[in-house]
């Protein structure tokens, strides 16, 4: 998408659908599964990020939810023009992206800005790319909607 600022709506929701929640959908399942196997793999090093897998199972679940409920409920009322009552599931998702981007904040804590050890195998590296990618990922998307989605519909929030 050349400029989301100047997309109908109806294509700007499609983009997020596409380039985002199905995107984070394969991230997080990735993130998880190489998380398991360096934790396992490396318990003795003491720099593993112990409790990287939890952190990312609490992310994904979250971030599951919150997208079904703007697939399910808010985009389809913001694809038909919004409504009268839109300020409250908007406000709604912008406190959930609070929260995603709290989580985001111990997940980089966690993993020293997803930088990995200078003795980190393979594996590791790449689940330090992987989580990298997808902070980017999901920052970008929160930023779509909270700046140029959601204000079509609503004020701002304070």
């Amino acid at each position: 998408m050349t400029n989301p600022a100047t997309a109908q709506t109806g294509e700007l929701i499609e983009h997020i659908l596409s380039r985002y929640h199905e995107v984070h959908r394969r991230q997080l399942a990735t993130l998880r599964q190489l998380a398991d196997k360096v934790e396992a793999v490396h318990a003795g090093h003491p720099q593993v990020p112990r409790g990287l897998g939890a952190l990312l199972q609490d992310l994904q679940a979250e971030l599951l939810q919150h997208m079904q409920k703007e697939e399910v409920i808010l985009f389809p009322m913001l694809a038909r023009g919004g409504s009268p009552f839109v300020g409250q599931p908007i406000a709604v998702m912008r406190a959930e992206h609070d929260e995603h981007a709290t989580r985001i904040a111990r997940l980089l804590t966690l993993t020293h800005d997803a930088t990995p050890p200078a003795d980190a195998c393979g594996t590791w590296q790449q689940l330090y790319a992987e989580i990298r990618s997808f902070v980017a990922d999901l920052q970008q998307h929160i930023a779509l909607e909270n700046e140029v989605l959601f204000p079509r519909f609503a004020a701002p929030a304070h």
